[in-house]
């Protein structure tokens, strides 16, 4: 059965899948050298508004400040990346941040800054100077989304087309031609002479997570099928703060708080980071989340005490002081619970320094891409920063493709009809719980084959018009089969088995490609 009974076929120039700051700068500059409507194609599986990026608080990392230089931002985020940053897209984020950051500012974008236009920049773990750039205090991520939506929307030779969902890539000839899509469960092709997956992360694939319900992993498990080469998918970043609720996903309590002095105490009310990192609450991510965890388990709860900042609490934070006040929680008087939340994926498909992927006429942007910048532990705030640069990049890239030289004859085809949406929920929730459980912050090489086998069993059960799931299952597999693999512990991967990094995995990368299966790749 199915959807829909014929396909509708659009052409486009250049198709960006995602609507997060990469999607949206990628597809605005890109527009930009183009002459005709609708020559850039913009999906989106929700709305504009529906991304990572538009949940982001903290803000934009660039070294815009005295004292500050790209040579410093550079030296931190290589020392957070534990030895596997790619030096070359390293130095490209550093070096071209501050000029995309000013641009956006140009554009529209409202940062907060002082009585003389500088910006006010905050600090956050791992950077040794204040770098933050950030808007309203905690709301970076929505003013950067708002500025790139009003752009977007305002130029004729974008076609945005929201509640879309990339079901799979085109390849012609060993080439990507664009996309089948299911446009609110209508068939849909969009043929372009370039595609730029956009998609964001799958922080989804976890029962405590800080990202959208969106983040489920698409971008990566398109790839994947296409035969792109994908790889570090075993470095998933976990967020030591998130607020400790029942909700999906968890309101982020950002780093920031702590870069403004709130400290982690355990539920004995006793703080423990000094004990255990030099940095102590601005230790790297991976190192805070561990240690929140450990105290959790050890006396039931962790909370962040930020009672210090008083009232200016709700003027540097308006957006979480609103997000706790509302859940009863006075962060001016009462200390924050928290807890750990998989918040960022450091893998992804593998690109060079314009973003192309192993695939021709196939890039990819931001957090679904793997450019080497952050290498096992993203650096706090250079997330976004990676979408404005290498969007830019990817963008002036595309456009000197030749066209394709015939548009590609396609077998006819159909959205499969979804299943009971009772059946997708389950499907969804035991996947979260065995990746909680057995590749999260945590893994043993018992578990993680505990996961696998599980995760067979589930992609087995699923019917075909589950196609979220399907993307949902492949990613958490892409993810646990890489941390078994990873005999080490590094950045954002732990093994409790392997707890020390190791040597003879200092310059590797578990890599997938072409053949489909994990292999272990010299960097």
């Amino acid at each position: 059965m199915s959807h829909a009974t014929a396909s509708k076929r659009i052409r486009a120039r250049v198709l960006v899948i995602g609507s997060g700051i990469a999607g949206l700068h990628t597809a605005f500059r890109a527009a930009e050298q183009c002459a005709n409507p609708g020559d850039v194609v913009l999906l989106t599986k929700r709305t504009l508004f529906d991304s990572s990026t538009n949940y982001a608080q903290g803000g934009i990392a660039a070294a815009l400040g005295a004292g500050d230089s790209p040579a410093l931002h550079r030296q931190d985020t290589l020392a957070a990346g534990g030895i596997l940053c790619d030096s070359d897209a390293v130095d490209v984020l550093v070096s071209e941040g501050p000029s995309r950051v000013r641009e956006l500012t140009e554009a529209g974008a409202h940062f907060d800054v002082g009585p003389l236009g500088e910006y006010l920049l905050g600090r956050e773990a791992a950077h040794s100077e204040r770098r933050i750039v950030h808007a309203s205090g905690d709301r970076t991520g929505a003013e950067v989304v708002r500025t790139l939506v009003e752009l977007v929307r305002a130029d004729t030779r974008i076609t945005i087309i929201e509640h879309a969902r990339a079901l799979d890539l085109i390849i012609e000839n060993g080439a990507c031609a664009g996309a089948r899509v299911s446009e609110r469960g209508h068939a849909l092709e969009v043929i372009a002479d370039a595609t730029v997956l956009a998609t964001g992360g799958c922080g989804q694939v976890y029962l405590r997570t800080t990202n959208p319900p969106v983040a489920t992993g698409d971008g990566y498990a398109l790839a994947h099928r296409a035969g792109a080469e994908l790889a570090d998918m075993e470095f998933v970043q976990f967020h030591p703060t998130a607020l400790d609720t029942n909700e999906t996903p968890l309101a982020l309590i950002s780093e920031a708080v702590r870069g403004e002095g709130a400290l982690l105490l355990d539920a004995n009310g006793v703080r423990f980071m000094p004990a255990i990192n030099e940095l102590a609450e601005l230790a790297p991510r991976d190192i805070v989340t561990r240690a929140v965890l450990h105290a959790q388990r050890a006396t039931g709860g962790v909370t962040l005490d930020a009672t210090r900042l008083g009232e200016q609490f709700t003027t540097r934070f308006p957006g979480i002081f609103a997000v706790c006040m509302e859940r009863g929680i006075d962060p001016r008087t009462q200390p924050i619970p928290v807890t750990p939340a998989a918040h960022y994926m450091m893998g992804g498909i593998v690109v060079d320094l314009v973003g192309r992927s192993t695939i021709p006429r196939l890039s990819a942007v931001g957090e679904v891409a793997r450019t080497g910048v952050h290498g096992a532990n993203r650096l706090a705030s250079n997330s976004l920063l990676e979408g404005l640069v290498f969007a830019e990049r990817v963008a002036h890239d595309v456009m000197q493709l030749e066209p394709l030289a015939h548009e590609p004859v396609l077998e006819s085809w159909r959205v499969p009809t979804p299943p009971d949406r009772a059946i997708s929920r389950d499907a969804a929730q035991r996947i979260r719980v065995l990746m909680w459980e057995h590749a999260g912050i945590e893994r043993t090489a018992t578990g993680l084959r505990e996961c696998l086998a599980a995760l067979d069993a589930i992609v087995a059960e699923l019917p075909a018009g589950a196609t979220e799931e399907h993307n949902l299952a492949l990613t958490a597999q892409l993810i646990a089969k890489s941390a078994l693999m990873r005999e080490e512990s590094r950045g954002g991967h732990y093994r409790s088995d392997f707890p020390l990094p190791r040597s003879v995995w200092a310059d590797r990368h578990v890599q997938f490609g072409a053949g489909k299966k994990a292999r272990r790749v010299a960097s």
